[in-house]
């Protein structure tokens, strides 16, 4: 089944590294969320007939982020140097810089190239634990579909501006 396998999860120290986790990927999710609210600019663009109410991605990300999390604690607590977290870290830092991207500097295509490539790290992260860790490759599956929505998004609101 899995040759790396998460063990000791619900000891004191595994439990302060999850709310280490949760607390940095929500709290700095929210924080850009917050400083790159969408304002009059986007409001202007284009839109495709299938962009959801602006007040869907406040709960969207909230969840995804706590399963981001997740995922990230389990990997590290698994394998803290390995390429598991190193796909884990680059797709984090690449979703927290999408936001300024898009919503503060208004640069729709380099925006999707950001999104297309976060894509591809969510994908590799699942590869690599699928046989490590099914369940925090489970936990990227619903943030690999929303990332692919987004993308299909910026790419369609980047194509109508």
């Amino acid at each position: 089944m899995s040759t790396q396998t998460v063990t000791d999860l619900k000891s004191p120290r595994s439990l302060v590294i999850l709310a280490i986790f949760l607390v940095v990927v929500i709290g700095v999710g929210a924080l850009i969320g917050i400083n790159t609210a969408p304002g009059e600019w986007y409001a202007q663009l284009n839109k495709p007939p299938f962009n959801p109410p602006n007040w869907l991605f406040g709960p969207v990300w909230f969840t995804l982020y706590a399963l981001i999390a997740i995922a990230g604690w389990r990997t590290f607590l698994a394998e803290p140097n390995g390429l598991g977290m190193k796909l884990w870290y680059g797709q984090m830092a690449l979703n927290w810089l999408w936001s300024p991207v898009w919503f503060s500097l208004h640069l729709l295509w380099p925006a999707f190239i950001v999104i297309i490539a976060i894509f591809a790290l969510v994908l590799a992260f699942i590869a690599n634990r699928w046989d490590r860790d099914r369940l925090s490759a489970w936990l990227f599956v619903p943030y690999a579909l929303w990332v692919g929505f987004a993308s299909l998004l910026n790419l369609s609101i980047a194509v109508l501006n």
